[in-house]
């Protein structure tokens, strides 16, 4: 269940409660309005630990937490328009963007992949979405008119 920001109203965040979010104060994902934003996602577990040296395993990781916030937030993996995928190397670009393509294929949100040092050595890969909740819903409704 998301935590409505207490000082914001119709301000909704969502938290998996690792140590990053509370030492860097941010949230995993925020809804406001129809718009939901999700952080910068790396395959961690409950502890915040990297779950595997595997990039695929770590890909699927975070988006199974994408996943999950955008649900919590009451939205669901077709309302998302945008990924980016951040990689520490270029040579995994393939097995990221063939775990991506298993989820996004028919949702074909806008993409970008860029090349990065993070700051734990262990994560290979993060992802970041954004969403418009209920817009594909929304965009159907009004199919025909204009």
């Amino acid at each position: 269940m998301p935590t409505e920001d207490p000082n914001r109203k119709g301000r909704f965040l969502y938290s998996t409660s690792t140590k990053f979010e509370f030492q860097f104060g941010y949230s995993r994902a925020v809804r406001h309005g129809n718009v939901i934003r999700i952080a910068g996602t790396a395959g961690l577990d409950e502890n915040g630990q990297v779950v595997s040296d595997d990039v695929v395993e770590q890909t699927r990781r975070a988006i199974d937490i994408v996943k999950a916030a955008l649900e919590d937030l009451g939205g669901s993996l077709g309302d998302v328009i945008m990924t980016r995928l951040y990689v520490r190397n270029v040579s995994d670009i393939d097995s990221v963007a063939v775990v991506h393509g298993e989820v996004f294929r028919d949702i074909r949100p806008a993409t970008s992949i860029v090349k990065v040092d993070f700051i734990d050595p262990k994560i290979l890969v993060e992802i970041e979405a954004e969403a418009v909740y209920g817009g594909a819903d929304a965009k159907q409704g009004t199919a025909g008119v204009g």
